[in-house]
């Protein structure tokens, strides 16, 4: 058995694993530390037109449940465009099944999202956010299919699905 101890010293050497072998997409291009969008509001102007949720993830850049999004089960022709700001991100083209709870694509819309490196509890990540408002949208891994090998892992919360 498996005592309390045990378990959090893996888990903590498993964290480490996870640090030193980097998550994220090191070939990203990295958004500036005070990066300047095209839409700007004060805190209390976005929770007046975001949901709780959403609030959460675009501008407190919390993730949402795995599983919890309407959008993992999304198979129309369409664009998933941003929450907060409506700009078009991604297309249903792009879109695919990961496996990993959360509405994954291989690519985003041209000059749709920016990146910036992501240092936490799981090591090197790349955040991905929306260029026009800094939205945080989610991650991108490099575990993706082709064409690109990429995953962009998306929060639901953080965007609306517009039907083609």
């Amino acid at each position: 058995m498996l005592s309390k101890r045990r378990f959090l010293a893996n888990a903590a050497a498993a964290l480490g694993c996870l640090s030193v072998a980097g998550c994220g997409c090191e070939g990203a291009s990295a958004a500036p530390a005070a990066e300047a969008f095209e839409i700007t509001k004060t805190e209390a102007q976005w929770r007046a037109i975001l949901s709780p949720q959403e609030f959460a993830v675009l501008r407190k850049e919390n993730t949402e449940r795995p599983g919890a999004s309407p959008l993992n089960e999304e198979h129309r022709r369409g664009t998933f465009v941003c929450a907060g700001c409506a700009l078009p991100l991604y297309t249903s083209e792009t879109k695919f099944e990961s496996g990993t709870g959360w509405p994954s694509f291989t690519q985003p819309i041209a000059d749709a999202v920016r990146t910036r490196r992501d240092s936490g509890l799981l090591g090197i990540r790349t955040e991905v956010h929306c260029r026009r408002c800094g939205g945080h949208l989610g991650h991108v891994f490099k575990d993706g299919p082709p064409p690109t090998g990429l995953r962009y892992c998306m929060n639901g919360v953080a965007m609306h699905f517009i039907p083609a």
